[in-house]
């Protein structure tokens, strides 16, 4: 996760990290990346159901009831583990979350137990009794996902109509007082539709948004013919970084982001050095505290069904399963050889990632992404839009010399 707003436009500092320790119980939200600790941040998918139909659900959730969901004893059993393993956030996903009905009992539960809570959800069931609710919870963010405006966005979903049901609850989210932000996964179908996420930000007042990498998981995914090509990709992460750097020039600064691809970072402090050096100087402290990709170590996921997964991507290998073994233990297990080498992936990582300058800010990116192109999970991550020339050691230096 790179914060373009944070990084670029100089809305967080280096000596944030150091004014609130770097330790994820202390940590407000935004600053999770930089923890020290990397207790990781979970991703619960609650439920395989959905009421939508979209076109790229990582979770192929279908609107029908599924029999081996953990149940609300269950779910509240996982809690007391995460909270107690020092877990600082749970983000309920799925499916889509709120078709669960016992999903506020469970987020209530969770924060009760000290942890933030949040939603990742389609929007389209957030009533404003249900908005309501969450905020007496305590909820601390709901993110809305949108595909782009309205043509676009009920196409991708599959439901005429899901557009306008989401901003209704992006409207009844504000209107109860919640924190709600929208997410957009970037593909060559959509790409042209970030211009106007950035217009429905400003109209709406809506604070923030994140823009997700398109990650094509699983071995012989498909996905990867709906990425955009290298050059698309640099192309909308100038403009994604152009339109921040606006809003924040008119006084209307929102929080914005990119997710899943950590090539990001790298690509966005070059950018800068050229542009302000002193600034891209702390820019890249703050990179290499972020340390890039964190499936297997800063994030992880826990399925319907209880399996541990690396991150939300990683569903074709498990870890093992909660109503077998704690999640803690599950995730503490290094005798378990991939999670072992994901803990020190820098370690394994081949090809032009072994020797790029970047490594230790970006991490190896996706292993994921490597493995469902080439079947080697430690393969260079195809989706790095960085040339041989950005990322080529200096030619009197050692491996991850500094670019400075």
């Amino acid at each position: 996760m790179i914060g373009i707003s944070k990084l670029y436009c100089g809305t967080v500092e280096p000596s944030d990290a150091l004014r609130y320790g770097r330790h994820s119980a202390q940590l407000p939200s935004h600053l999770l990346q930089f923890s020290a600790d990397k207790r990781p941040v979970v991703v619960w998918n609650v439920t395989r159901r959905c009421n939508l139909k979209c076109v790229h659900c990582y979770a192929h959730a279908e609107d029908r009831m599924f029999a081996d969901e953990l149940t609300t004893v269950q779910g509240k059993d996982l809690i007391d583990d995460l909270a107690n393993f020092g877990v600082p956030v749970i983000l309920f996903s799925g499916g889509e979350p709120l078709v669960r009905k016992d999903l506020p009992e469970l987020a209530d539960y969770a924060v009760k137990k000290g942890m933030r809570a949040v939603i990742s959800t389609n929007g389209t069931l957030i009533s404003a009794e249900k908005a309501k609710i969450l905020k007496d919870i305590g909820l601390s963010y709901v993110g809305i996902s949108l595909d782009g405006m309205e043509e676009i966005n009920d196409k991708f979903r599959g439901i005429r109509g899901a557009f306008k049901s989401a901003l209704k609850g992006i409207e009844n989210c504000q209107q109860a007082g919640i924190k709600v932000g929208l997410r957009f996964t970037i593909n060559k179908f959509n790409v042209e539709e970030i211009p106007h996420i950035f217009d429905l930000l400003e109209d709406k007042d809506i604070p923030r948004v994140c823009f997700y990498h398109l990650v094509y998981s699983g071995r012989g995914s498909k996905l990867v013919e709906d990425d955009l090509s290298h050059e698309e990709t640099r192309r909308a992460v100038d403009l994604i970084i152009d339109r921040t750097r606006r809003l924040h020039e008119k006084g209307k600064a929102k929080e914005v982001l990119t997710v899943d691809n950590h090539a990001d970072g790298p690509y966005l402090y070059m950018r800068l050095k050229k542009e302000d050096p002193e600034r891209a100087k702390e820019v890249l402290e703050l990179l290499k505290m972020n340390e890039g990709n964190n499936s297997g170590r800063g994030i992880g996921c826990v399925s319907w069904d209880g399996e541990v997964h690396a991150d939300q991507f990683w569903r074709h290998y498990s870890f093992g399963n909660v109503k077998d073994r704690p999640f803690s233990e599950i995730w503490s297990d290094t005798s378990e050889p991939l999670m072992g080498k994901l803990k020190e992936k820098k370690n394994f990582v081949t090809g032009r990632c072994a020797d790029c300058r970047w490594l230790d800010i970006c991490g190896g990116n996706f292993r994921v992404r490597a493995e469902a192109v080439t079947g080697d999970v430690w393969a260079p991550d195809p989706a790095c839009y960085l040339t041989d020339e950005e990322i080529a050691l200096a030619a009197d230096s050692g491996p991850h010399c500094s670019p400075l």
